[in-house]
C-alpha cells in the first residue's frame, strides 16, 4: 500500500513538473530570437546606470502585473476612451516606473524578430536583470508567456496593500498560489526602492481613532519620516513626496529584516511579519543570513513569474506593449 502511494505521488509530481515545463521553458527564444535576452539586459543596464531607482521600479512593475490576471503584461497596456487600464488603478496611478525600458526593449526586439517575443516575457526578463544589477541574484527565466488582451483598473484591488495586516497579506498571496513563506521572502524586495509618503503616512498622523501614531513604529524612525513627509497648514501631505524604503535602496541585502526587529518596517504590511511566531522566525533567519534569503527570494520570484500565465494559442504577441493588437 505504501509503495503504491509513493508511486502515485511520484507520478503526480512528474505530471506537475512536465505541465510546468510544457507551459514555460528556459531558453524559449534560443532559436526563435537568440538576442532577445541580451537586448533586454542592455536596455535595463543603460537605464540603471542613468537612474538606479529604475531597478526596484521594474521589479514592482512585474509584481503588479502578476497579481492582476497573472503575468500577462496587462499592466503595460494604456487606457483608452472606453477603458481605464490597470495603470490607472489606485495602487498604480502615476507611480509605475520602468515602462519606457520595456518599450525600448520591445522596439529593438521587434526590429530583429517581429512578432516573436511577448511583452510579458520582456517584463519577466527585465525584473530578473534588475534584481541581478542590485546584487540580489541571477536565475534562468522560464519563458513562453503570451500577452493578455484585458486590462482593467478595477482589478488592481487584487494587489496587496501596504496597510494590510498579516492575515490579509498572507491571504492575498495565497489567492495567487504563493505560500506564507514565499510571501515573507518576497517582502524582502522592499529593501530597495522608494515609497510614496501617501502609502504609510496614516502610521504617522492618523493611525486610528485613539492613536495618532502607530505604536509599532519606532519613534525615532517615525520622527525621521515626519521630516521627510511633513503636513502642510491644512494637515495634508504632498502626494508626490517619496522616501527610500530602506538604508540600502539600491542593494538587495537583508537589512530589511533586521529593521523589523527594531520596529523599523516602513509599511504596516512589513512590520506585520513579526505578528506570528512562524513569520517572525523566518524573518529572524533572513536577518542573519543574506545568502539564505536571496536563495529563497529567487525561488519565490520564479514561482511568482508563472502565476496564471498565458501560453500556446492563448492571448497574443503584442506588437506594441501599450496597445492591444487590432
Amino acid at each position: 500500500m505504501k509503495m503504491k502511494l509513493a508511486l502515485a505521488i511520484i507520478v503526480v509530481a512528474c505530471f506537475l513538473s512536465s505541465h510546468i515545463e510544457a507551459a514555460l521553458e528556459v531558453g524559449f527564444y534560443r532559436d526563435k530570437c537568440p538576442f532577445a535576452e541580451a537586448i533586454i539586459r542592455d536596455e535595463v543596464t543603460k537605464s540603471f546606470l542613468r537612474d538606479r531607482g529604475i531597478a526596484p521600479g521594474i521589479v514592482r512593475l512585474h509584481f503588479h502585473d502578476c497579481f492582476v490576471r497573472g503575468c500577462d503584461g496587462s499592466v503595460l497596456i494604456d487606457s483608452t476612451p472606453t477603458n481605464q487600464a490597470e495603470k490607472e488603478g489606485p495602487p498604480n496611478g502615476n507611480t509605475l516606473q520602468g515602462l519606457e525600458v520595456i518599450d525600448n526593449a520591445k522596439a529593438r526586439i521587434e526590429a530583429a524578430c517581429k512578432g516573436v517575443v511577448s511583452c510579458a516575457d520582456i517584463l519577466s526578463y527585465a525584473a530578473r536583470d534588475s534584481i541581478s544589477l542590485t546584487a540580489g541574484g541571477y536565475w534562468d527565466v522560464p519563458a513562453g508567456r503570451r500577452d493578455g488582451r484585458i486590462s482593467k483598473a478595477s482589478e488592481t484591488l487584487d494587489i496587496p496593500a501596504p496597510s494590510f495586516n498579516l492575515d490579509q497579506i498572507t491571504q492575498s498571496f495565497a489567492n495567487k498560489g504563493l505560500t506564507q513563506d514565499e510571501m515573507v521572502a518576497l517582502s524582502g524586495a522592499h529593501t530597495i526602492g522608494r515609497a510614496h509618503c501617501s502609502s504609510f503616512t496614516n502610521r504617522l498622523y492618523n493611525f486610528n481613532s485613539t492613536t495618532m501614531q502607530d505604536p509599532k513604529l519606532n519613534p525615532y524612525y517615525a520622527q525621521f519620516l515626519k521630516q521627510q513627509c511633513p503636513r502642510d497648514s491644512q494637515g495634508n501631505v504632498d502626494k508626490n513626496l517619496v522616501v527610500f524604503m530602506n538604508q540600502t535602496p539600491f542593494l538587495m541585502e537583508s537589512s530589511y529584516y533586521r529593521n523589523l526587529f527594531q520596529n523599523g518596517g516602513l509599511f504596516t504590511s512589513d512590520q506585520a511579519l513579526l505578528d506570528s511566531q512562524e513569520t517572525a522566525r523566518e524573518a529572524a533567519s533572513y536577518a542573519g543570513n543574506s545568502l539564505g534569503w536571496r536563495r529563497d527570494f529567487v525561488q519565490a520570484m520564479i514561482k511568482m513569474s508563472q502565476i496564471q500565465v498565458l501560453t500556446g494559442n492563448e492571448g497574443e504577441i503584442r506588437a506594441n506593449c501599450r496597445v492591444i493588437n487590432p
